[in-house]
């Protein structure tokens, strides 16, 4: 299983937790109105002191992160164990993890050029308004 961890969960881990998530659409104390995203917490919203910056909650982002990772172990726990044995393949690691380095560079480019805020936890309470899903290429348009 620790083979598996490192040639399939981790990778499909951090693949899924960018190109799959949930928006959530809020009002701040004393903020207008903002579109957050995160499941199954809200984990990164936009920053209200610059444009173009993020706010990011950290204790939020890593129980995010430990849940698509929780999942994705118990689905391929769940598959190797109870159905067949995986063997992943040579090309298909690699291309997972080219994947996963290229997210990852994106990100810390990213994280790197803007003046974003990074909170342990987020520090005002929210109303939520209304919630869905989205996927990586798509961009969910807050409602007037």
């Amino acid at each position: 299983m620790k083979t598996l961890s490192l040639r399939l969960i981790i990778p499909l881990t951090i693949i899924s937790f960018v190109f799959i998530t949930k928006w959530w659409y809020a009002l701040p104390e004393d903020a207008p109105a903002t579109m957050y995203k995160g499941f199954p917490l809200i984990y990164s919203g936009p920053a209200w002191h610059t444009s173009l910056a993020y706010q990011f909650f950290v204790v939020e982002f890593i129980i995010d992160l430990l849940t698509y990772f929780l999942c994705w172990f118990i689905l391929i726990y769940s598959i190797n164990r109870f159905w067949f044995t995986i063997k992943p393949v040579r090309w298909t690691t690699i291309s997972l993890w080219s994947l996963t380095l290229l997210i990852i560079a994106y990100y810390a480019i990213i994280a790197g050029l803007f003046n974003h805020a990074y909170d342990f936890k987020r520090p005002y309470p929210i109303k939520i308004i209304a919630t869905g899903y989205e996927f990586f290429w798509q961009h969910t348009q807050r409602s007037q």
